[in-house]
């Protein structure tokens, strides 16, 4: 099955996290407190406390904040309470955004991504006005050059959902939640190392933006992105390189 080219746009995104390695330890240590709250603070026994701690090192958290956070938000520690509050909306081109926080103050919150909407161009929409757009899944794509051959071997025999050939030669692995983890361990005893590895909010269809319009896109993903609450921005914009 062929895809859309998503190559460089992983790059750009990679490359801008490049850029905030302290917003991205903040997430990561809020994703950590949640999960562990959650599900406990045994990793062999909680699935997404493991993924968090795996995107904390893939980001050189150290170990001994982990362990601190972890015992923060299981109740060894004095920490703070975290909510998790997804907003969505409509960007440039009515292209569609989910906004994925974790906060200690749903008014600020709020506020802040409703501000960053209407002061770019787009419009906060109510709750369901576009995760109907978007598929809750395991993601991993390997670069341009891997063998699709033996990615989709190794995946679907492991559970994987779909394997899909983009456009610029790069290959994207699709799981259900659950079955990620497993696929992934598959992947990489295979000798098979994915560039992004990832439970995600896949978007079903893009919107191509050009010019002026991806540019506008660009400018409220960052603000967005750069907000102190938020955890992930889903969108499903194609934007230039």
């Amino acid at each position: 099955m062929a895809g859309h080219s998503k190559w460089a746009n992983i790059q750009h995104r990679k490359g801008r996290q490049d850029e905030k390695r302290g917003k991205l330890w903040t997430r990561a240590i809020r994703e950590i407190m949640v999960a562990a709250k959650a599900g406990g603070g045994d990793l062999s026994a909680n699935p997404r406390l493991r993924l968090a701690v795996d995107k904390a090192k893939a980001v050189n958290l150290p170990a001994d904040t982990i362990k601190r956070n972890i015992d923060k938000a299981t109740g060894n520690l004095e920490g703070v309470n975290y909510e998790e509050i997804r907003y969505e909306g409509y960007g440039i081109g009515g292209a569609a955004i989910i906004i994925d926080t974790m906060t200690d103050n749903r008014v600020r919150t709020v506020a802040e991504v409703r501000h960053a909407f209407t002061k770019h161009g787009g419009n906060m929409g109510t709750e369901g006005s576009v995760a109907f757009q978007f598929k809750h899944c395991g993601q991993l794509i390997f670069a341009p050059g891997t063998s699709e051959d033996k990615v989709m071997e190794v995946a679907l025999d492991a559970g994987a959902e779909d394997v899909i050939a983009d456009d610029d030669g790069a290959i994207e692995v699709l799981t259900a939640p659950g079955d990620f983890e497993a696929v992934k361990n598959a992947l990489e005893a295979a000798g098979l190392t994915p560039d992004v590895a990832e439970v995600t909010m896949r978007a079903e269809n893009t919107i191509e933006l050009a010019g002026d319009d991806a540019a506008k896109m660009q400018k409220l993903l960052d603000v967005l992105e750069d907000l102190d609450d938020v955890q992930d921005v889903y969108h499903n914009a194609a934007l230039p390189d």
